[in-house]
């Protein structure tokens, strides 16, 4: 199932774009998931990295698409942005947010197919980062960016994933050296932490975008500080 979320403020384009995203559903095989938003300042409001690809238009009367972007990436780096527009000279803006791509409106079903494609080989190629764990005898693979933080509590591991949690025996330590390379971090003996999911530090506690408030340890505190601001930076 593919998360998409469309954020338009004309209504008669957000139905062409549900109606191009049915047409592909039915032509591909694929099912997608779907919301949608009059304006940015809908969906930026409690956002949570939940989405696989958002549609964003560039114009709208409150929050505008850019604004919108630069905001969920502040908690979402891996969300794919194509962006919507009347004018082509918004295209260059869009790499600041990393976007994937832009469509001129009105947007011809071709060009859509040919973007809705690209999306999907770049979430197919992160998926391949994915990790298995054995939950209860079964074999459950996630997607890394979907875990926030995983918990230790007397040799049972809880991960905090953005739609549910699992809980297996292990340790912190074997499950550390399997995310390490997807940007986590051990704040503390008891958490890892996912770095893309922390929405802010105060003082001793990193608050989580799912709004958990878990404890940075004073030995490891300039060091967790050093790895947010490199993953924030992209170099992690």
């Amino acid at each position: 199932m593919i998360r998409i979320g469309i954020v338009e403020d004309d209504a008669a384009c957000r139905r062409d774009l549900l109606d191009h995203l049915a047409r592909y559903a039915e032509e591909n095989d694929v099912q997608f998931d779907l919301r949608t938003f009059p304006d940015g300042e809908d969906i930026v409001e409690g956002y949570r990295p939940q989405y696989d690809i958002l549609f964003l238009d560039v114009e709208m009367p409150g929050m505008d698409g850019f604004e919108a972007a630069h905001a969920i990436r502040e908690v979402d780096t891996d969300v794919v942005m194509i962006f919507v527009t009347n004018m082509g000279q918004y295209a260059i803006k869009g790499y600041e947010v990393d976007a994937l791509s832009y469509l001129l409106k009105p947007v011809p079903y071709f060009a859509f197919a040919q973007e809705l494609t690209r999306s999907l080989t770049r979430l197919n190629k992160r998926e391949s980062r994915g990790v298995v764990l054995s939950v209860n005898n079964a074999l459950v693979r996630l997607d890394p960016s979907e875990i926030v933080y995983a918990e230790s509590v007397k040799h049972r591991i809880t991960i905090h994933a953005l739609d549910r949690v699992y809980t297996f025996s292990g340790t912190l330590k074997a499950l550390e050296e399997e995310l390490g390379d997807h940007g986590f971090f051990r704040s503390n003996n008891c958490y890892l932490v996912n770095l893309q999911h922390v929405r802010r530090v105060d003082q001793s506690t990193s608050v989580m975008t799912n709004g958990a408030a878990l404890t940075v340890s004073r030995p490891r505190k300039k060091a967790f500080m050093d790895a947010l601001a490199d993953h924030m930076g992209g170099k992690r």
